[in-house]
């Protein structure tokens, strides 16, 4: 039987051609270069089941089960994943998370993140990684639902990968295989949005069928 580590490990690598494929057919088109130097980094507290291995409490959303932590491009493309518990902070998660993509992406240089992760992270990513993050806080006047600058961008991540039916909650034991389970989502999606550019026809299959559909 495979491990879940093996099984990631796997996973990650079709993600990495994939995602450089999608890149390399999107991103010249738009003006951008292949690389990403900027990225957008939050996390997504998910309710856990009975399987599931690594759960704790999230007291701010209220949630018990897991938390994904993910960096995204501009275009809203995933760099890196992270599953860990609940309860651990925002900022203790980054770091797993930018300690991961370390070394990955040799353009990076700007992070844009929420408040939850201002303080010292700000400083530890900078001596650890070389990487600035700049903090978009909610305006103090602002009332209600108001769109923030460049957090929209992994907001929408996350709305896409909540079509997919496994991972409407985390039900994997092994952390390893739940984050596999992302990079599989958006492989699909990019896949499809390759082939939509190739053929110039809408795709048939949703990607709420991608995974255990």
């Amino acid at each position: 039987m495979t491990s879940p580590r093996r099984a990631r490990c796997a996973i990650t690598s079709i993600a990495g051609v994939a995602r450089a494929c999608g890149s390399r057919s999107t991103t010249p088109c738009a003006g951008r270069a292949e690389e990403p130097s900027a990225g957008i980094i939050d996390s997504q507290s998910v309710k856990g089941s009975r399987t599931s291995g690594r759960r704790g409490y999230d007291a701010g959303k209220k949630v018990k089960g897991t938390k994904r932590h993910i960096l995204v491009d501009t275009l809203g493309l995933l760099l890196c994943v992270v599953v860990h518990a609940a309860s651990i902070q925002d900022r203790d998660g980054a770091k797993l998370l930018l300690s991961q993509a370390q070394g990955l992406f040799p353009r990076l240089e700007l992070l844009w993140a929420d408040g939850g992760y201002a303080g010292k992270l700000i400083a530890w990513t900078w001596r650890v990684c070389g990487w600035l993050i700049r903090i978009v806080r909610r305006p103090k006047e602002a009332k209600g639902w108001v769109l923030l600058a460049r957090r929209w961008v992994v907001e929408r991540t996350f709305s896409w990968l909540s079509q997919c039916r496994a991972l409407a909650r985390d039900y994997e034991y092994h952390p390893e295989t739940s984050e596999a389970l992302i990079q599989v989502a958006m492989i699909h999606l990019m896949l499809r949005r390759l082939a939509k550019k190739t053929t110039g026809r809408p795709q048939a299959q949703p990607l709420v069928n991608c995974i255990g559909g």
